[in-house]
């Protein structure tokens, strides 16, 4: 053969390679999944996703648990999403409630702890992780003002913090709303309001984001950030000053699960990545972030988070929580939300 022919040969097999790609990449299913997943935590679950899955593509919507939720509502009438991944199971009750998910068993389903789904057969939502709150306490900034780290929620109410706590607004994260929703259930509703009133009296400002007062009292803007346990840990792996505390009365809770749109016009795509959530291979990628998770015998404790966080967690009546949430947050707005963050 000629080297004229030997290489119009390789141009050809060449082009016929790239083709079979373009078109392999063209005949993916694109799902639209909306999320509150952290931005840090898509990117490990898409590529695994993809790899055991490459006929299926996922789009993200993502923002805050409030802000997701009331998208969907929004979109009742309409809906975009094919898949809601990664949202509160407080929000997917709700969702369910609305009549927005279909009732799908994924595959493995036998193997998830009967806490983490929901207990209709089949079941409209099954759960991934579960999340709690936690306080990060930036010791150099409180070590400039003399204070002296919390060990209780009762403790966030003592003067000497005014000014110095940054908390998430329930209306728009969910780690917002576990934090209100925990309050009212250890205390009951008379007395959690009062609490709120006392810690509100020292909070800064409320952010828009579960995430953010971590990272804010990592960076030194305010001595004690309200979030949730996953970015506390992390904040803390990148070298930020603080010291992470699980309040003694106990912690707040949601799981973050996924579900199926009713009206998703690619149900078989939508089932695969319902599968593929409940899988040993997914669960081990939560088990990175979340010292809980769906499967038992995965679970693992998170380097900088002391104590143990599963005997922490309140016994949190998720019915409750889902049935009582516009209320709860009608009354936090008009009491606290004169002093949110403007959104972006």
């Amino acid at each position: 053969m000629s080297s004229t022919r030997r290489r119009f040969t390789g141009l050809a097999v060449g082009a016929l390679a790239l083709a079979t790609t373009a078109a392999a990449a063209r005949a993916a299913t694109e799902l639209t999944v909306y999320t509150a997943l952290e931005a840090d935590q898509l990117k490990a679950y898409q590529a695994a996703f993809e790899k055991a899955n490459p006929d299926v593509k996922i789009r993200w919507v993502r923002d805050s648990t409030g802000i997701v939720t009331a998208k969907l509502l929004a979109e009742k009438a309409n809906p975009q999403a094919d898949v809601v991944m990664g949202l509160a199971a407080t929000s997917l009750m709700l969702l369910d409630k609305e009549g927005l998910l279909l009732p799908y068993a994924p595959k493995g389903l036998e193997k998830v702890k009967p806490t983490m789904r929901d207990p209709a057969d089949p079941p409209k939502w099954v759960g991934m992780d579960v999340w709690s709150s936690a306080l990060c306490f930036n010791t150099v900034e409180a070590g400039k003002r003399g204070l002296e780290a919390p060990t209780s929620w009762a403790d966030l109410t003592d003067p000497a913090y005014k000014g110095q706590i940054t908390m998430p607004n329930p209306a728009s994260s969910g780690t917002g709303f576990l934090m209100v929703s925990a309050w009212l259930q250890m205390m009951g509703e008379e007395k959690g309001w009062a609490y709120m009133d006392a810690l509100h009296q020292n909070v800064a400002a409320y952010t828009h984001s579960g995430s953010k007062p971590c990272r804010q009292a990592g960076a030194g803007e305010y001595t004690i950030g309200l979030s949730f346990e996953y970015r506390a840990n992390k904040t803390k792996k990148d070298g930020a000053p603080i010291e992470v505390i699980l309040p003694k009365e106990g912690l707040g809770w949601d799981m973050e699960a996924i579900g199926i749109v009713k009206t998703t016009k690619k149900l078989e795509a939508a089932k695969k990545l319902a599968d593929w959530a409940v899988s040993e291979e997914a669960n081990r990628l939560y088990a990175q972030n979340f010292a809980i998770v769906a499967l038992p015998g995965i679970a693992s404790r998170l380097e900088h988070v002391p104590g143990d966080i599963e005997a922490m967690l309140i016994e949190n009546d998720f019915a409750w929580a889902a049935a009582n949430r516009e209320r709860i947050l009608a009354e936090w707005s008009k009491r606290y939300d004169g002093k949110s963050e403007p959104r972006s």
